[in-house]
């Protein structure tokens, strides 16, 4: 997966769900998680995983990206979920409730054992105490040759975190924060993505939009969403503002002046700009082009009036 493919908006949809499945091969979201995991019964989860398989493996989803939440390692569930995963090859797995290095080191030797692509990513739910704790060796590990390289990103599940911890986290999250940075500080560190958690309150689109924007400021590259309505929010506050692409695109254009091509610092605008900030910008520029391409492009366009995948 590109670093500069859009991931603003992570839409959780029901494996078992085939209308809500299919609903959402119209909505201009930018990531779907089919769930095998939470939102199944027990004695349902072998029919929901045929379910999403089927769906994955028919593709059909255009630029959207496809991720499979399987369940957790330890279930009864794990290693079918994978060996199925492997066979219906989506661009993700999400592997739920990471706690240790092993974890992401197991799942992907089944995967390997399945014959899954070496580009199947994992991304893993940090929801526990113990993920927290163990959040540096857990990415570590999985950008290492033990889980073969497959772990491209970080899920912060918010609801569990807060259950387990007891926290009460408030409106504005204010008891949850130092955890989120954390979280971000090491996906940074090791170059994988992070997302931010669920929003419950599906129809409160004003607190929605603030918990965005929060998510943004604290680094996050996007939102993981349990309904369309919030889409439309998390695509824009997480999408490149008009005014860091212009500022991007200035520093851009300074270092790649003649008399700057040698130079690490320059003067731009009254301030000190470091070539790491040209790079920085780069990549800004590049995600916003694939914004915009996918926008302008004549096909895959999505529902113009997007109904309720979880319907």
């Amino acid at each position: 997966m590109s670093a500069d493919h859009p991931l603003r908006s992570v839409l959780y949809v029901p494996g078992e769900k085939a209308r809500a499945l299919e609903k959402a091969r119209g909505l201009d979201v930018d990531a779907l998680i089919i769930d095998l995991e939470d939102s199944i019964a027990p004695e349902m989860k072998p029919q929901a995983r045929e379910s999403a398989c089927r769906t994955i493996a028919a593709g059909g989803y255009g630029f959207r990206q496809l991720a499979l939440r399987v369940n957790p390692r330890g279930s009864a569930w794990f290693a079918d979920d994978l060996k199925a995963a492997a066979a219906a090859r989506p661009d993700i797995v999400v592997l739920p409730k990471v706690e240790s290095p092993e974890d992401l080191a197991e799942a992907s030797r089944r995967l390997d054992d399945a014959g899954a692509p070496p580009d199947l990513a994992l991304w893993a739910m940090i929801e526990t105490p113990l993920g927290l704790l163990n959040l540096r060796e857990i990415a570590q590990a999985g950008v290492g040759a033990g889980a073969g390289g497959r772990l491209a990103a970080l899920v912060l599940g918010t609801n569990d975190i807060a259950k387990d911890t007891g926290v009460q986290p408030g409106g504005d999250r204010a008891a949850l924060v130092p955890w989120l940075l954390q979280a971000v500080l090491v996906a940074r560190a090791y170059g994988l993505r992070v997302f931010d958690g669920v929003y419950n309150a599906f129809s409160d689109l004003e607190g929605f939009t603030r918990e965005c924007t929060q998510g943004r400021r604290l680094g996050f590259d996007g939102k993981t969403l349990i309904h369309p309505s919030q889409i439309t929010s998390a695509n824009r506050v997480f999408a490149p503002a008009p005014e860091d692409v212009a500022q991007a695109r200035a520093i851009v254009d300074a270092f790649a002046r003649p008399e700057n091509a040698e130079k690490g610092v320059i003067t731009l605008g009254g301030q000190m700009v470091e070539r790491l900030h040209a790079q920085s910008a780069a990549r800004l520029l590049a995600l916003d082009a694939a914004i915009r391409a996918r926008e302008s492009s004549p096909g895959d366009k999505p529902a113009a009036r997007p109904a309720s995948a979880g319907a």
